[in-house]
């Protein structure tokens, strides 16, 4: 009862001001047990009563901090939606990869688990992976499966894509109809914490780019028996995500065949629009314009072809810069030879609404790209 009790406030959603004063009301009814208390206390207890007021009352004015803060957050990115999201209780946890690799029987849906991905090679410290497998995955012999990346944003967390993307539900929908056959997909850390705008580049103790192009496929294709990089491997992403994946595509179309960018701008930025190229090259590349140039997506299309690649970008039509970006990036990739897909979602902005609604749209394309046969190996 009690743990039912618990999942119902949990599911409460998060609201704007409201939910501040939910926090305020809880403190307040908080601080008049403690008076109370001072009240029917004796001589003797009353200084340790006071000292007791007063932490609560320092603890209400955190928690209105905090919900402030939590409004904030969600006023941009409409990220925490529920108590559950706020206290770290959402509803993906995911079972342990241990849990993952001994299971015998065939799911009638996939599985979430959470799977470390250590910075081996890159001296990346990055926070678990999620990762969603299909139910044929559980099937003997196993076979192997091709790979869509989604990468997260900032603020985020790897479980971004199935708390409130929709991820496990898009896969699961495409492999009820594939007789459980679907992608793996692979959900890593891209920034290290909740904060970090690292925009997937190799930064000085903070070398992502390698992290996702080296440490991440090699753990994935020796842990889940994976088919390896290459046309049948995928990235996407939200925002910071959705610009990482065309950037990432671009730079090692021999890692990727498929692209999708929901949300992103135009290339990897320090800010949140498509300027700021300045402050960029000096807070991601120290100062080197060269370096910058070659991590650019317009740049990139302009002076290569990718005829092996296709795209997929998709943003809201109120989400100014990254509407902007996709247009732009989506008639350049058209030129290089991409075939490019672009959508623009009427009224939408930069939240997970557009990011799930994205994900719908563009997996089908995604899946039936990287699930063709296995791509033959080189040589």
């Amino acid at each position: 009862m009690l743990q039912g009790a618990l999942r119902d406030v949990e599911a409460v959603p998060v609201t704007g001001w409201p939910f501040v004063l939910g926090y305020a009301l809880a403190g307040v009814a908080c601080l008049a047990l403690v008076v109370l208390g001072v009240r029917r206390a004796g001589h003797a207890r009353r200084r340790v009563w006071r000292v007791l007021a007063r932490c609560a009352a320092v603890a209400v004015t955190l928690l209105v901090l905090l919900s402030d803060a939590v409004v904030g957050v969600n006023a941009g990115l409409d990220y925490l939606r529920t108590v559950g999201d706020v206290l770290g209780a959402g509803p993906v946890e995911g079972i342990g990869v241990a849990q993952l690799l001994l299971r015998r029987s065939v799911p009638a849906d996939g599985v979430v688990a959470r799977v470390p991905i250590p910075g081996s090679l890159s001296g990346f410290d990055a926070r678990p992976a999620e990762v969603w497998v299909p139910p044929a995955w559980f099937t003997r012999p196993r076979p192997e499966l091709p790979v869509v990346m989604l990468l997260h944003g900032t603020p985020g967390r790897p479980a971004d894509w199935v708390d409130s993307g929709g991820a496990a539900a898009t896969a699961d929908a495409w492999a009820r109809t594939h007789d459980g056959v679907a992608p793996v997909l692979v959900m890593p850390d891209i920034n290290g914490d909740y904060l970090t705008d690292s925009e997937c580049v190799d930064a000085p103790g903070a070398a992502v780019e390698t992290y996702l192009t080296r440490d991440v496929p090699r753990v994935v294709t020796r842990l889940l028996d994976t088919r390896p990089p290459g046309r049948d491997w995928a990235v996407a992403g939200l925002s910071e995500g959705g610009t990482c994946a065309v950037m990432l595509a671009l730079r090692h179309p021999d890692l990727f065949g498929t692209f999708g960018d929901y949300g992103g701008l135009i290339g990897p930025r320090t800010g949140d629009d498509n300027g700021g190229v300045d402050a960029t090259v000096a807070g991601l590349f120290a100062g080197s314009v060269r370096r910058f140039d070659t991590h650019e997506p317009a740049d990139l299309l302009r002076h290569r072809r990718y005829p092996e690649l296709t795209g997929w970008f998709e943003a809201g039509g109120d989400d100014t810069a990254p509407a902007a970006a996709a247009r732009t990036l989506s008639a350049l990739a058209t030129r290089a030879g991409i075939a490019s897909t672009l959508r623009i979602v009427p009224g939408g902005g930069h939240d997970f609404d557009v990011f799930a609604t994205a994900l719908t749209d563009s997996f089908p394309t995604i899946a039936a790209r990287v699930s063709g046969p296995p791509a033959e190996p080189d040589g």
